[in-house]
């Protein structure tokens, strides 16, 4: 536990946020197995799809509640996750959605364009600055991502909107661009990791919770299986790796954070592989290799 609650080494950061990489990888995949479970697709089921994640896993954080009521930070720190849950529920929204309209590799790389919104938004909002080298990996890495989004859109059936699809994708990499930097700020304003994600969790469910009943969606009579993926998800992709993710950028630069979730594509490809049998093109391999490539230059032009 010490790993959390004191100053790690580089090494110890970059073991857990790859884990965490490989946690969030598998979402695409749980979305994907709940919707031919349920035999349903679109923004009525996708709204119950990251409802029901959100309320699993706030339903599991729900003992955190009792450290947070005893927290003395100031209102700016509240402010700062009550505002990161609600963009946090904005993106899944838009990011499951897209899920029914565009491909997995498609949709998972928009969504982690990230490093480019988070790099502006940090530019302006706290004026920081990136060297050279970083700027070119990063622009190197979005080149990647869009080769594997190309070549996954040609090489799979699925997608019957991709414009709309790769549309709400890039939404969501907005919201969640927003969602990290609040998350940041947030914790530097000395409200802890583990508090942080409880509040933003619970924010994000409770934005939710009515959204699938007024869109005309109920939260009953699905598979058990449906459920089971969601829980999976919830406990996996959300609570374990989104929380990575907001312990990282405690301790590192949030454009460090997001660079290294550009493996999530990679991953998620990989991952639909294994589960639906879908053949990465060449277009997809290349664009992997260019990707990683990209990250490692941007990764170390931040060091310097």
């Amino acid at each position: 536990m010490s790993i959390f609650s004191q100053q790690p080494r580089p090494w110890q950061v970059s073991l857990v946020l790859g884990l965490g990489v490989f946690a969030v990888s598998t979402a695409a995949i749980f979305i994907r197995l709940a919707m031919q479970e349920a035999q349903m697709q679109g923004v009525g089921f996708s709204l119950f799809v990251a409802a029901t994640r959100l309320l699993f896993a706030a339903g599991v954080l729900l003992p955190g509640w009792r450290t947070v009521r005893q927290t003395q930070v100031s209102r700016k720190a509240w402010g700062y996750a009550v505002g990161a849950g609600v963009v946090l529920a904005a993106h899944f929204v838009a990011w499951v959605t897209s899920l029914s309209f565009t491909s997995i590799a498609a949709s998972t790389t928009l969504v982690t364009t990230n490093p480019v919104w988070v790099t502006i938004l940090a530019w302006w909002w706290f004026g920081e600055r990136l060297s050279q080298l970083t700027i070119f990996g990063i622009i190197l890495s979005l080149l990647g991502g869009g080769l594997i989004a190309w070549g996954g859109a040609e090489g799979s059936s699925v997608g019957s909107n991709p414009l709309l699809g790769d549309g709400l994708a890039l939404m969501g990499a907005w919201c969640v661009s927003l969602y990290f930097l609040l998350g940041r700020e947030a914790q530097r304003e000395g409200l802890g990791t583990g508090s942080y994600v409880v509040v933003a969790y619970t924010v994000a469910a409770l934005v939710l919770l009515p959204l699938p009943l007024l869109w005309g969606t109920a939260y009953w009579g699905y598979p058990g299986t449906v459920y089971l993926y969601i829980l999976l998800m919830a406990l996996i992709s959300q609570v374990f790796g989104h929380t990575v993710f907001n312990w990282a950028v405690r301790w590192v630069s949030p454009t460090f954070v997001t660079l290294g979730i550009l493996f999530e594509p990679v991953g998620s490809s990989g991952l639909g592989f294994l589960v639906f049998g879908e053949v990465p093109g060449m277009l997809v391999v290349v664009g992997a290799m260019v990707l990683l490539l990209g990250v490692a230059i941007a990764i170390f032009g931040n060091r310097n």
